[in-house]
């Protein structure tokens, strides 16, 4: 039977050097200029990929509510907003000059965190996120995967950015 009194001392002493290294979880720091809560607003879409910007702006509300940092328009210290500049599809891979096997999706963003006297205390230009899908044998089973794609790297992209936001200035 193992010491009890030697593994806790262990795991006393595992966590005091875990808290005093400076270790923390990611999300955990501050928003920019004291803001607390934010609103974000519908982002603007300038791609022919219809409903991008919700989607996008869904995934970034999730995140802030998330980490209890979301409010409505009229509560919040500063509200974010943006545009989904541009979407690509490049092919990445072939299986003869005329057949895709595999395509990447790539979304670009800018965006800007305003606070209420209307002053930006945060921007980011052309922030990029892609994601790779796998070419169907119908253009139903492609669109599937498109749609699969874009939704995966919307979430990681509303995660970059709030982990953006919060990287303690």
């Amino acid at each position: 039977m193992p010491n009890t009194k030697l593994i806790w001392g262990v795991l006393i002493t595992f966590a005091a050097l875990l808290l005093s290294c400076g270790y923390r979880f990611s999300g955990g720091g501050n928003l920019p200029a004291g803001i607390q809560r934010v609103f974000i607003s519908v982002l603007d879409n300038r791609t022919p990929e219809t409903g991008l910007e919700n989607i996008l702006t869904g995934d970034l509300r999730y995140e802030f509510i998330r980490y209890d940092r979301s409010a409505k328009p009229d509560e919040a210290d500063a509200v974010l907003s943006g545009t989904v500049k541009s979407l690509r599809v490049e092919t990445i891979s072939r299986s003869g000059q005329h057949s895709s096997l595999e395509r990447r999706v790539t979304v670009s963003v800018d965006l800007k965190l305003t606070d209420r006297s209307g002053r930006v205390v945060w921007s980011v230009e052309g922030l990029t996120d892609n994601e790779s899908y796998r070419v169907g044998s119908d253009s139903e089973a492609t669109d599937f995967s498109k749609r699969a794609a874009v939704s995966a790297l919307s979430k990681r992209l509303a995660e970059n950015i709030y982990y953006r936001l919060t990287e303690d200035f």
